[in-house]
């Protein structure tokens, strides 16, 4: 950590976009979404101070609010605007359901919501904002606007040109939390991180000690991913915005026609995104190049060989990483000058890591971190204002890695994605690149149900129509896979459960094996 020290990552969040905008100048545009109104470092300034300072007289003393928003130039506005007046957005998965949501809200005691009406209508959210207006306060954007007079727009004028003793008045210290997210719930219910100022911005610094020159303030960068996900917040905003580059936000990352015109109009050179969305991207294209995208960093999901062959036609370079919202969140990630296809690339600097050894698994260990951008804690269920301490700040990732003597990590699974077929450990991964070795053009995922002689057995959930057990036990012998590994049954279906930041929601998948198996 003491790399760290005195450096720009000791400051918060609306302090190190100030610091950008005075050295990259305030007349610079910097933000801009679907609707295509770019924004200046001025403009970002003085929205988010006079949306900041309305909120903060609502909010009154408390801390912690939740955002519910989607990703959109407005959404970066209350962000920054709640961290310049010392508020915490605690940002809320809006794909996550209503009973994950309110046990969020819960955890983080989160008693007030922002939201839109506009964004709840589009996305027939109206029954979640239902359940969590039960005992909460909502505030909707579009009643807040009429609200700001022109007295509050002088102020937030004046805000502006001393926003530096304004925000000294409110700021919270960098090692105070910044906000709070959410993991994504895939294996179970969420849990509440606590991330600081420090974590952040420390994170942004190691990633682009890690690029070097390769981006420049001359870089555009496109995010579709929700910034209620670390890769979204932390990737696809504040890297941008505190690094001069120009950041283009999509408010979907499912609306695969509009995206790749989107991509080619704004000439993104920088593209956020994980690999299910950018194979619907490549597919849905068309005629549109989106040759101007130099580079993509893609995490959350492995990078499969045929999203890089799609990309290829654009000479475009894709960077696979790896990272947990806990690490805020970027752990690992390929480079230009050095990565390696099947792995996640090399860890970032100044980041510790150990593992340690699972009975029942011969390849590979737990993966643990500790480092600068470690989260603060999670949110104890019991006490929301009491952390969790980690453990002489390290962070079990729930991983199975090996990590080669180049330093390249590669994720053989997660812990919990592990299946005991006859006393042996069977990785739920491996199973799926398998199938996904013999039906390229489709995607898997595999599941563990109990079993009462072999303790589990595994389903394989395929979106490939003429998938048959046999064809896959045909190509496992050719591959020398033992047999011992191979999925109970096969369960064809149109697609995948997946979640709001392209994981495949591995709850859902296994609901729905147990419901097939069920009707056997």
């Amino acid at each position: 950590m003491k790399t760290f020290e005195n450096s720009q990552a000791q400051t918060t969040l609306f302090d190190a976009v100030l610091n950008a905008a005075k050295e990259y100048g305030r007349g610079k545009q910097i933000i801009e979404d679907h609707e295509r109104r770019p924004m200046t470092y001025n403009g970002l300034l003085l929205a988010s101070l006079v949306i900041g300072r309305k909120l903060n007289a609502i909010l009154g003393p408390r801390k912690r609010v939740g955002v519910f928003l989607p990703t959109a130039v407005g959404s970066a506005v209350v962000f920054l605007g709640l961290n310049a007046f010392g508020k915490v957005p605690a940002m809320l998965n809006f794909t996550a359901g209503a009973r994950n949501l309110v046990s969020s809200c819960e955890t983080a005691d989160v008693d007030t919501i922002i939201t839109s009406r506009r964004f709840v209508e589009n996305g027939r959210l109206d029954d979640v904002i239902a359940a969590l207006g039960e005992g909460r306060r909502i505030i909707w954007m579009e009643d807040l606007r009429p609200q700001i007079t022109v007295f509050d727009k002088i102020r937030g004028v004046l805000d502006k040109l001393f926003a530096r003793r304004v925000h000294a008045r409110f700021r919270s210290k960098p090692d105070d939390e910044a906000v709070v997210l959410f993991t994504s719930g895939s294996e179970g219910m969420p849990k509440g991180v606590v991330l600081s100022n420090f974590n952040l911005l420390v994170n942004v610094i190691q990633v682009r000690r890690s690029v070097g020159d390769l981006l420049t303030p001359t870089d555009i960068t496109f995010n579709t991913l929700p910034i209620f996900h670390a890769f979204g917040l932390m990737g696809g905003l504040l890297f941008g915005l505190t690094g001069g580059m120009k950041v283009v936000l999509y408010p979907s990352p499912l609306h695969y026609k509009q995206i790749p015109k989107l991509i080619s109009d704004t000439h993104a050179t920088l593209v956020f995104s994980t690999d299910t969305f950018l194979q619907g991207y490549a597919r849905a294209a068309g005629g549109v190049d989106m040759s101007s995208v130099r580079f993509v960093i893609a995490g959350a999901e492995r990078v499969r060989a045929e999203t890089r062959k799609s990309w290829d036609q654009y000479h475009t370079t894709i960077l696979e990483g790896y990272g947990a919202t806990e690490c805020s969140p970027v752990i690992a990630v390929n480079l230009p000058h050095k990565q390696l296809h099947g792995t996640v690339g090399t860890f970032t600097p100044d980041l510790e890591w150990r593992t340690e050894h699972v009975e029942g698994i011969h390849e590979g260990g737990r993966l643990f971190v500790r480092g600068p951008n470690i989260m603060k804690g999670y949110i104890d269920p019991t006490d929301p204002y009491k952390l969790l301490p980690l453990e002489d700040g390290w962070h079990d990732t729930g991983d199975i890695v090996t990590i080669d003597e180049q330093g390249f990590v590669t994720i053989k699974g997660r812990a919990k994605r592990f299946a005991k077929i006859g006393g042996e450990m069977v990785s739920l991964a491996a199973v799926e690149a398998l199938a996904q070795g013999l039906w390229p053009e489709n995607n898997h995922a595999a599941v563990a149900l109990p079993d009462a002689r072999k303790g589990e057995q595994i389903i394989l959930i395929t979106t490939c129509a003429e998938a048959g057990r046999d064809d896959l036990l045909a190509f496992a012998k050719a591959e020398q896979f033992p047999e011992l590994w191979l999925p109970k049954a096969l369960l064809n279906v149109d697609a995948i459960p997946i979640m709001g930041v392209g994981k495949t929601d591995y709850t859902a998948a296994t609901e729905m094996a147990e419901r097939m198996r069920a009707m056997l």
